[in-house]
């Protein structure tokens, strides 16, 4: 608790830019609003990010379907069709090209690692759109319909991907409201929880009741 009472001051925060920067109104609305609280005025990128996105679909679909593979044979018509349908087609990826995803994670994690030798923490948007609506199967981004299932992780499978510490906080919009993520390096949970509690004692994010929406 002592740590999360610590004022941010000190903290090196940036924002992430590139593959990160915000291509809807609301999601730079997010970002801005907590990196204008926290002063953040520093863009860093995130090497290879949209490759990493690739390559940890590749990785998540074929141990997916690898995990399933057998109920798949014995009990297919339990899974949503969606679902068994993205199995069935993770576990038809090729060996070869998982062995290359795992290869580059280990590229993509030493190059991520180094940018916490400059910063403590990174803010990135968490979707790319506010929170869908249940039911919802579709969102409009940059012109274009994209699949809420396959999509809906855009920016934090490119950081999950690593296994780096998140805090993703709720920042309220009307009618539903849109996360940002507070990334840290491995083991410092301490920094982005201690970020996130700052925010949320200001008021800057909060969890909006139902009835607000």
């Amino acid at each position: 608790m002592s740590l999360l009472g610590r004022e941010t001051d000190g903290l090196r925060i940036a924002v992430a830019g590139g593959y990160f920067k915000c291509r809807t109104a609301e999601t730079a609305y997010a970002v801005d609003r907590v990196a204008a609280a926290l002063g953040a005025n520093r863009d860093i990128e995130i090497p290879q990010a949209e490759r990493a996105r690739s390559a940890a679909f590749l990785i998540t679909a074929s141990e997916a379907a690898s995990l399933h593979l057998d109920r798949l044979r014995a009990r297919g018509h339990d899974f949503d069709p969606a679902v068994r349908d993205r199995l069935i087609a993770g576990a038809m990826v090729p060996a070869s090209l998982v062995v290359k995803a795992q290869k580059f994670r280990r590229w993509y994690r030493s190059e991520v690692l180094k940018l916490f030798a400059e910063v403590d923490a990174i803010l990135a948007p968490a979707t790319p759109v506010t929170a869908p609506p249940i039911g919802q199967q579709t969102f409009m981004l940059d012109d274009l319909e994209w699949p809420v299932r396959a999509n809906l992780g855009l920016y934090t499978q490119p950081i999950s991907f690593i296994g780096l510490p998140v805090v993703a906080i709720p920042v309220p919009l009307a009618p539903l409201p849109i996360a940002v993520q507070i990334i840290t390096a491995p083991w410092r949970e301490d920094v982005a929880l201690r970020i996130a509690h700052a925010l949320e004692i200001t008021g800057v994010v909060a969890a909006m009741r139902p009835k607000e929406f």
